[in-house]
């Protein structure tokens, strides 16, 4: 694994690999019950419902053979659950799931054979493309990434969107959901976090050094919450 991270040029190899041995050790086989409770089923439908509407409905619109990546997928829980709605509306659509854990890809690719899985890094996912051509069949470049809860997870986060920027087409889309700043530093050894969530303005100053249009906003109605702790989320919408 040391020698895959050295190919894909990642910046924090030693954080990454703890990461992978964390979600692989500790949540790979419960990541979906992990995350419905701490939502509830409510909290995960409207966070699809979020992303979804961004893709079809947000300009630039997507074409009807769309190309869309989720980075950082994990289990899949999210990719599914997206691809499904997005389908029903662009069935020509192709949907890819882009994640560092191994384990992780096994269980998206048992749980579906619309999505394609493939190993890679967020903040480099143009390299990890193409690592992952030499055996798949993928685009080179996307019309739409989105990303849900994998920000705090990832050490550069100036050279996620920076990357996300160069896997996307002219006229391409991204939309990523995350947590904001809260103060449970326990979650770093429970939950593998990097970063103890994210305050809107620091998400718009690192968004718009790369894409154009930029919006990010606390996500209502919806919040992380387990042992009676809670934290918010916020969305981004970023155009190319």
């Amino acid at each position: 694994m040391n020698r895959l991270l050295m190919e894909f040029d990642v910046p924090d190899s030693k954080s990454l690999l703890e990461t992978i041995k964390h979600f692989t050790l500790k949540e790979a086989e419960k990541r979906d019950k992990i995350l419905t409770d701490y939502f509830g089923e409510k909290g995960i439908n409207l966070i699809v419902k979020t992303i979804t509407a961004h893709l079809l409905d947000s300009e630039p619109k997507l074409k009807p053979d769309a190309k869309i990546l989720d980075v950082g997928a994990g289990s899949g829980l999210f990719t599914v659950k997206v691809a499904e709605k997005v389908k029903k509306k662009l069935p020509k659509a192709s949907f890819y799931a882009m994640d560092a854990t191994p384990i992780m890809l096994k269980m998206i690719a048992q749980k579906t054979s619309e999505v394609q899985p493939f190993l890679g890094v967020a903040e480099n996912i143009s390299k990890s493309v193409q690592i992952a051509r030499k055996s798949l069949n993928l685009p080179l470049k996307f019309d739409a990434v989105f990303s849900t809860l994998m920000l705090h997870h990832c050490g550069d986060v100036g050279k996620v969107f920076k990357s996300m920027r160069e896997a996307l087409k002219t006229n391409g889309k991204a939309v990523v959901i995350d947590m904001c700043k809260h103060d449970f530093t326990e979650f770093k050894e429970e939950m593998g976090d990097v970063h103890l969530g994210f305050e809107v303005a620091e998400i718009k100053k690192a968004a718009k050094t790369v894409f154009s249009n930029v919006s990010v906003d606390k996500l209502p109605g919806i919040c992380c919450s387990s042992s009676g702790r809670s934290a918010e989320l916020f969305v981004a919408y970023l155009t190319t």
